[in-house]
Parts: C-alpha cells; sequence; structure tokens
C-alpha cells in the first residue's frame, strides 16, 4: 500500500520538476522563434521521408520478385504501367532520395535545435550567474561556492548537452511512432494491434524504471555538487591545507563524496541497462508475433509479402523512441535532476532588492546616520542593538571592541548588503532604501581586509573602481597609495598580470592596490574594515599613510582592532555585545574606566599596540 501511494507522488514530483524547468526556459524561446519552426518542419519532413523508405522495397518485392506480381499495384497508374526493371531502377533511385533527403532534412533539424537550444542556455546562464550576483550575503553564507560553481558551469551544461544529444532524437522518433503506427493501422489493423500490443507493458516499465533512475540520478547530481564544492574549499584554502597538514583530511573528504557518486553512477547505469535490455526483449516478442500472424495474412492472400517487410520495417524503428529512451534516460534524468536545481536558484528571491519605487541617489555630501539601529541573522539573536551615530563629512569615526561584537556588520549594513532588522541608516539625511543599490554603492568606497584581486593586469584592477578611468587618473590613485613604486619596479609595470587574487603579492602590496582602487572612485564615503590586519610594521606604516591621504575629506567609517589607528580617528565608538558602550576620542576613553580601557591594556600587554605606534 505504501509503494502504491509513493509512486503516484514520485510521478507528481517529477511531472512537477518538468513544468517548473519548463516555465523558467519558455520566456527564452520566443526570439528564436523563427529557427525553431524552420527545425521543426525539417523535423517533420525527415519523419516523412522515414515513412517512405520502406515503400520501394514493397514494390520491389510486391512487382519485381514476387512470382505472381500483386495485382492491386501502387495505386499509381504511372507507377503501375513501368515495366519490372525499369520499375526496379525507380525504386533504386527512390531509396537513395528518400535516405539523402532524409539526412538533410535530419542535418537541418538537429543543427537548427541545436543552436537554439545553445543560445537559450547561454542566455540562461548568464542570467542565471547575474542573478546569483545579485542574492543576498545571507544566501551566499549558507551556500557552499563549488556547488553554485557545478550548477553554472555543470548542470546549465548538462542541460544543453542532453537537450541536443537525447530530447531531439526522442521527440523525432516519437513523431516517427505515431506516423507509422498510423500507416500500420492503415494497412491491416489486425495485424497493427498485435505489432503495437506490447507498447503497454514497455511504457510501465519505462515509468517505473525511469522514476528510480530519476532519483538516483539527482542523488548522483547533489553528490557532484558536494565534490565540486569540497574540491572548491581545499584548492581555495591550499595555503592552510599545507601548513596544517589537512591533506589527507580534505583527501577523505573528497574521497567520501566521490564514492557517494560512483555508487549512484553504477546504479542508475544498472537501471538504465535493465531498461535497454527488457526493451529489446519485448521488441523481439513483438517482431516475431508480427513475423508469425504476418506469414499467415500472406499465405491467406490478405497480405501482400511487401506490406510485411513495411511492417516489421516500420516495427523495428516504432520502438526506437522506447529504446533511446532507455538508452539515454540516464542522461535525461541527470539533465531534468541539473535542471530542477537550477531552477532552485532562479526562484530564490533576493533579500536584498531595490524597491519599487527606488530613485537614483544624487551626488552625496556625505552625512552617515545611524538611528537606532537593530539587526540579526534571522535566528532571533541580536547581532546589534540600538545603535545611533552620525558620521559627518571630513570626519573619521572608529569602531572598535571584541570580536565578534558586530563591528562589520555596522559597515556591511551601510553598504546595504543586509537590511536593518530595526531602525533607519540614513544618508544625507535619507533613507539608504529609498535608492537603487548600484547608485549607493557606487559612492561608497571600501577596503578590506582580504582585498579582492583578479587575475588580470595591476592597471585593470585598479580600474576596476572606474573603468573609464585615464592611465593618468589610475597612476595617480597608485602614487595615494604608497603602491606606484613597486608597481613600476613588476616586469610589465602596469600591465603585469597578475597571479589568481593576486598571491603573487605580499599582503601589503595587495592592501595598497585595494587602496589604490577606493582613490580611484574618489566617492564621498569610505569604509575601512580592518584594512592593517596581518600586516608587517614596515607595510602597516605604509597602508596607514595611504588611507590617511584617502580619507581627507570624506566620512570616514573605520573598523579595526588596532588601537594605534583608532586613535587617529576623530571619533572612538566601543561595540561591546552589539551595543555601543564608550563614545569619544582616545584620550578620554583611555581616562575613563570601561572597555576600552580594558582593551587598551590588553593590547599593550601583548605588545599590539606598540607594534601599531
Amino acid at each position: 500500500m505504501l509503494k502504491r501511494r509513493h509512486r503516484p507522488a514520485k510521478m507528481r514530483e517529477t511531472a512537477s520538476g518538468l513544468r517548473r524547468i519548463f516555465r523558467h526556459i519558455a520566456p527564452y524561446m520566443p526570439p528564436h522563434r523563427g529557427l525553431m519552426l524552420g527545425s521543426a518542419l525539417a523535423l517533420i519532413g525527415a519523419t516523412v521521408m522515414r515513412l517512405l523508405e520502406p515503400w520501394p522495397l514493397k514494390l520491389v518485392i510486391d512487382r519485381v520478385v514476387a512470382v505472381t506480381p500483386d495485382a492491386a499495384g501502387s495505386g499509381i497508374a504511372v507507377i503501375d504501367a513501368l515495366p519490372p526493371m525499369s520499375l526496379l531502377l525507380f525504386c533504386a533511385g527512390m531509396v537513395v532520395a528518400t535516405i539523402g533527403m532524409r539526412a538533410i532534412l535530419e542535418y537541418v533539424s538537429t543543427i537548427g535545435f541545436a543552436l537554439t537550444g545553445s543560445r537559450i542556455l547561454a542566455k540562461l546562464r548568464h542570467d542565471l550567474y547575474r542573478h546569483l550576483q545579485r542574492l543576498s550575503l545571507a544566501f551566499h553564507d549558507r551556500s557552499r561556492t563549488g556547488d553554485l560553481t557545478m550548477r553554472i558551469v555543470g548542470d546549465v551544461g548538462m542541460m544543453r548537452e542532453a537537450a541536443v544529444t537525447a530530447m531531439l532524437p526522442l521527440a523525432t522518433n516519437i513523431l516517427i511512432l505515431f506516423g507509422m503506427a498510423g500507416v500500420m493501422l492503415w494497412l491491416n489493423w489486425q495485424l497493427a494491434l498485435i505489432a503495437l500490443s506490447p507498447l503497454p507493458i514497455l511504457a510501465l516499465t519505462t515509468l517505473r524504471l525511469g522514476r528510480r533512475i530519476q532519483s538516483v540520478s539527482r542523488d548522483q547530481r547533489k553528490r557532484e555538487g558536494g565534490i565540486a564544492a569540497a574540491a572548491s574549499e581545499s584548492m581555495s584554502g591550499m595555503r592552510v591545507v599545507q601548513a596544517l597538514s589537512l591533506e589527507d583530511r580534505m583527501s577523505k573528504t573528497f574521497e567520501k563524496h566521490n564514492a557517494g557518486s560512483l555508487t549512484d553512477g553504477v546504479k542508475a547505469k544498472r537501471l538504465s541497462a535493465a531498461l535497454e535490455r527488457a526493451t529489446d526483449i519485448l521488441v523481439g516478442i513483438s517482431t516475431a508475433l508480427v513475423l508469425w500472424f504476418g506469414t499467415l495474412l500472406v499465405l491467406r492472400g490478405k497480405l501482400t509479402p511487401g506490406d510485411l517487410i513495411v511492417f516489421l520495417t516500420y516495427l523495428k524503428n516504432a520502438f526506437r523512441p522506447v529504446r533511446d529512451f532507455a538508452k539515454n534516460s540516464s542522461r535525461i534524468a541527470k539533465a531534468t535532476a541539473a535542471g530542477e536545481r537550477v531552477v532552485d536558484l532562479l526562484e530564490e528571491v533576493p533579500d536584498i532588492a531595490d524597491a519599487p519605487d527606488a530613485a537614483i541617489a544624487p551626488a552625496f555630501a556625505g552625512t552617515v546616520t545611524f538611528d537606532n539601529v537593530g539587526f540579526d541573522y534571522g535566528d532571533d539573536r541580536p547581532v546589534l542593538s540600538g545603535v545611533d551615530f552620525t558620521i559627518m563629512p571630513g570626519q573619521m569615526v572608529a569602531l572598535v571592541g571584541a570580536s565578534g561584537a558586530g563591528k562589520s556588520t555596522i559597515s556591511s549594513l551601510l553598504m546595504r548588503l543586509y537590511d536593518p532588522a530595526s531602525g533607519r541608516i540614513l544618508i544625507d539625511g535619507h533613507d539608504i532604501r529609498e535608492y537603487t543599490l548600484a547608485s549607493l554603492r557606487s559612492q561608497i568606497s571600501v577596503v578590506l581586509q582580504d582585498s579582492l584581486l583578479f587575475s588580470d593586469s595591476v592597471c585593470q584592477n585598479i580600474a576596476l573602481a572606474r573603468p573609464d578611468a585615464q592611465v593618468a587618473e589610475i597612476e595617480a590613485a597608485a602614487q595615494l597609495a604608497n603602491a606606484h613604486e613597486f608597481i613600476t619596479l613588476m616586469p610589465e609595470g602596469y600591465d603585469t598580470v597578475l597571479a589568481e587574487r593576486g598571491v603573487s603579492l605580499s599582503t601589503g602590496q595587495r592592501q595598497r592596490l585595494a587602496i589604490a582602487r577606493a582613490a580611484l572612485r574618489q566617492s564621498p564615503i569610505l569604509i575601512l574594515d580592518e584594512p592593517t590586519a596581518g600586516l608587517d610594521r614596515d607595510n602597516e606604516q605604509q597602508v596607514i599613510d595611504a588611507l590617511l591621504r584617502l580619507a581627507k575629506g570624506k566620512a570616514v567609517l573605520l573598523v579595526t582592532h588596532d588601537l594605534s589607528f583608532a586613535a587617529a580617528a576623530d571619533r572612538i565608538i566601543v561595540i561591546d555585545q552589539g551595543s555601543i558602550a564608550q563614545t569619544g576620542n582616545h584620550a578620554s576613553l583611555i581616562a575613563s574606566s570601561g572597555v576600552y580601557q580594558r582593551l587598551f591594556r590588553s593590547r599593550r600587554e601583548s605588545g599590539d599596540y606598540a607594534l601599531a605606534s
């Protein structure tokens, strides 16, 4: 009983998945309507040619080879009037013509549908990538980068490959099945029913095994996403992996995912092979029945030998859709599972998006206000509570406090990477949610602890802040950031191509390029989030000098553990357990007992403050 209820549920689940996939792909089809129509017409033409292929053989058997030619003839007077040898020559030419025409039409159809599929899925992949970039940090925090990459590259590729190599032949052969079934019923409906009698059994077998293949393939695709995620994590953190001798541990994690994928792959292949063999057996039974009963009809004069040849030829082709489905069932199931994974991403709703009435932000003066801001990550555990402060243009405000106090969350809220759960964030007196994300973020410069550099030239990495910047402006930004000197010493200067993530540079050099990028943007608001973390004394001093030059005239939010750098700020805000514990300048906070004084003493005793001085 449980199984009977489970199977319809599985069928509904599969049908629902296919509907979801089609619903997302359908909007991409209208621009390719002409190509799709032409391909469909070519497909129908190729099907007609395949239906005609056995008829020249029927004429030869009935009117040339047979001892007693078919008295009924072909029904076409011109053909019936031909002498036997002329008819043989005509039929030989017809074989060449129909097969040649079918080959051309199938080529046109295949290329047309392949172009359509490739163009649609290339646009789908691009939109999927853009959609991923718009999803909030909360989504990316709970997702695995390798799995997301697998969906963009592997899953969309699987959908395209299956559409061209599996679904198109299946659609062709379904047309052939209906066409040939109609002709067989016209020739002799009793023999046609005998020939097609195994189809219901084949359909039930295909549905039963197809559901299991679909389920296994879905699991395998998920495991392959796990493989990609495990590989991505270990490769991106190779320095840490090798430094901590984690190679064996990472290999075991990878092997676990890999073994699971192997097991699912073998299971899917076994089910697919079972479906193929079941199809072959039923096709053999059907052929034997047609041969037996057809021969009896021929002997009784109710069917010509040529008609029997047409039946047997059609029978072989009529079951091709089932054979192809059996052969490609695993591939189709994987493509369906891949499509569902792609659709799952497309249906993710961005937590942070432009409001329907969002406006383009005007040029900011730079007054930043946090008005009673509260925030949590959706788990009802407050990260920030009642945060109130203002930064005026030309003023630097430093946020200090223990790790996990909520400092970096404040900077993320200002960039609108998250939205506050309560309260407002204002720039020049207007809630930042009134503006489009692009126009808001374009007026905020950022220097982070781990600045992202791409495998591109130094010049292009700096110009990311302003792609239209002139070379002179890029060099001026690099000079402000104390980066020009080391850039000119590189093999190709500003045209030197960096290694991935800038690993060929030191931490200090990467930070100075990030500062140059921020300087090039020339925005009124600047966020510095732990910009000196991990630097040695020489690099730290160069970076701080560059940052202080960059900060002039801007509203600056500095998030730092470095109290010597915080001391240069106009005002220091001490964050403790998500709330503002103290505020003031360095001297006043040192003089009063509280969190800042304890932090200062702790840093001085550990030598951190002296190091940064």
